[in-house]
């Protein structure tokens, strides 16, 4: 048996897991990351889209620029579209800007965001390679490919893990002082922890295809797209442009009555297509599986923690399946590093479930409620959408209206992205202000505690995010306000805490003081500094274990029923 020491361990080395790898050794700290497959073999083609926020995260970590440049051609329209076939009567479309002109396009429904990053349509087989590159640059990160967790011990001063070689070399035995389960959906972390998955374990049924069709782009007889939707009352579906050219994943409705054994592939497939049975295509890869909402109970135990798939799993609807894993990793990687380098007690880490537990619910209804819509939408089509005459005309305008007002909340999710706030964490000064409700697509930037630093431009041209530091970031919008209690007590902690003097420029700073976490949310506010610096200090570093209940609002973990944007195509 080797023996590997570590001070954070991670089984999985997915985008989760690498992206956690990567911002804890950004951090200073050491990571061995576990990964069943071989290096360079490619993940199963999902997971399309990478958010603005997970953007934002590449650019600290100065990935960004590489993860940009991959995926599809620059000049590929990035759009979704809604037809009755493929090939056949387009009935609507959202804008979305290709590669090419992401920085600089206006007028489309999520080009208005505050952010350095907008998001960026790609699917996992070109990111994973990316990030995997990255990270293996880092010093600090080491990862074993073809190596699996097996098994774990806690003890009151760290985890004893073991792992096996699947390549038939020696067992391991790992000392780490935290493990990080971010080893997807079959988790042998959960499992091993006793956690449960709880929700709707059954709410559709999808037929998933990875194809090659080189004929088909030539095919399509309006302006490409990545996102495709068909619909006829034949047969539904979702299809994505994978490589810009020729491959395609393919996902095919399931009919309430339908089993995967009763409905032929290859036919549905060139009913999507709107195509004969000479017309060409392969089909690389194909998986059948049941889209469910499932939450687990816990995401932690003691030393172990889940992320990502892990901890919960949803219809990959509004993009945010592998985004919300990695707002996990960067939620938990900053409160980790603060115990590991000593200015952070471990009670800090009650804010990672406290935080991460009721986003991940609202999000999952979120997601569940699309899904649903959707399939109320699919399941009344017209008989008469393809029809010549004015009948048809009607039915094809009202089909493609709806299609845009369902889904362009969860292709354009400001809101998931930007309007998510955490409340009842214990590590966040709340004041009486309330955070600014959101929807799927809609938000308002605030300094309230808990909601996102607000993304502003300097003067200067550079992004706000590019100046603020890696920990703890005092925004000051009046010179003459005397922080220098707070600093020191900030100090005398050990808490890395930089202070950055901001002209006032823009009204969403409200506050002449804002501190803004590691992970780019508002700590703390106020109009002069605080009266007491030490017990705000112990506040946000975890010392004071439950927050002021006086000053915590309440929201329903369910979000409300008329979630979806209003706009109009």
């Amino acid at each position: 048996m080797t023996d590997i020491t570590t001070r954070v361990l991670i089984a999985g080395g997915g985008p989760v897991g690498l992206l956690l790898a990567m911002d804890l050794a950004w951090r200073g700290i050491s990571v061995l990351v576990l990964e069943s497959r071989a290096p360079g073999e490619p993940p199963s083609v999902k997971c399309n889209h990478v958010g603005a926020r997970t953007m934002e995260i590449f650019r600290r970590l100065g990935v960004v620029q590489a993860v940009r440049d991959a995926g599809l051609p620059a000049d590929y329209p990035n759009d979704i579209a809604f037809r009755t076939t493929t090939t056949g009567t387009e009935l609507s479309r959202i804008p979305i800007p290709c590669r090419a002109e992401r920085y600089t396009a206006t007028g489309g429904p999520d080009t208005w965001w505050p952010t350095p990053e907008p998001p960026h349509r790609i699917n996992q087989i070109f990111l994973e390679p990316v990030l995997f590159r990255h990270a293996t640059s880092m010093p600090g990160v080491r990862i074993l490919n073809r190596t699996q967790l097996t098994d774990f011990v806690q003890t009151q001063a760290g985890v004893t893990a073991t792992a096996e070689d699947l390549d038939g070399g020696k067992p391991l035995n790992i000392t780490a002082q935290y493990l990080i389960g971010c080893d997807g959906a079959h988790s042998t972390v959960r499992r091993k922890i006793g956690a449960s998955l709880t929700g709707d374990p059954h709410l559709e049924q999808r037929q998933s295809s990875y194809i090659r069709a080189p004929a088909l782009l030539a095919a399509i007889p309006t302006k490409p797209a990545w996102a495709n939707t068909s619909l006829n009352p034949r047969r539904s579906a979702n299809m994505f442009a994978i490589d810009g050219r020729e491959t395609w994943l393919v996902h095919n409705y399931m009919r309430p009555h339908e089993t995967f054994d009763s409905v032929d592939r290859e036919h549905c497939i060139r009913l999507i297509l709107g195509v004969g049975p000479s017309f060409p295509f392969e089909i690389l890869a194909k998986e059948d599986w049941t889209a469910r909402r499932m939450i687990a109970d816990r995401f932690r135990d003691r030393r172990v923690f889940l992320c990502g798939d892990a901890a919960h799993i949803w219809v990959p609807n509004a993009g945010y399946g592998m985004n919300a894993g990695i707002a996990d990793a960067m939620n938990l990687s900053w409160m980790l590093a603060g115990v590991l380098k000593g200015w952070a007690p471990p009670a800090i880490l009650a804010a990672y479930e406290a935080e991460r537990m009721p986003i991940t619910q609202q999000v999952s209804f979120y997601a569940m409620d699309t899904a649903l819509a959707l399939a109320r939408q699919r399941g009344a089509m017209p008989d008469d959408i393809e029809a010549p005459g004015a009948a048809g005309d009607a039915s094809r305008a009202r089909i493609g209206q709806d299609a845009y007002d369902i889904n362009v909340g969860q292709f354009c999710c400001g809101g998931l992205n930007f309007g998510y706030f955490y409340e009842n964490s214990p590590v966040i000064a709340y004041d009486r202000g309330s955070a600014p409700a959101y929807t799927l697509y809609d938000f308002t930037q605030s300094t309230v505690p808990g909601c996102r630093t607000p993304h502003i431009w300097l003067d200067d041209g550079v992004s706000l995010y590019d100046r603020l530091g890696s920990d703890f970031t005092l925004l000051r919008f009046d010179r003459s306000l005397d922080v220098t209690g707070l600093l020191a007590a900030a100090g005398s902690r050990g808490v890395p805490l930089t202070l950055l003097d901001l002209p006032r420029k823009d009204d969403v700073y409200d506050a002449k003081l804002v501190l803004s976490r590691p992970d780019q949310h508002v700590a703390w506010r106020g109009d002069e500094a605080p009266a007491n610096p030490l017990e705000l200090v112990d506040r946000i570093r975890g010392a004071r274990s439950q927050p002021d209940v006086s000053d915590v609002r309440v929201t329903p973990v369910r979000p409300p029923a008329d979630f979806r944007s209003h706009q109009t195509a």
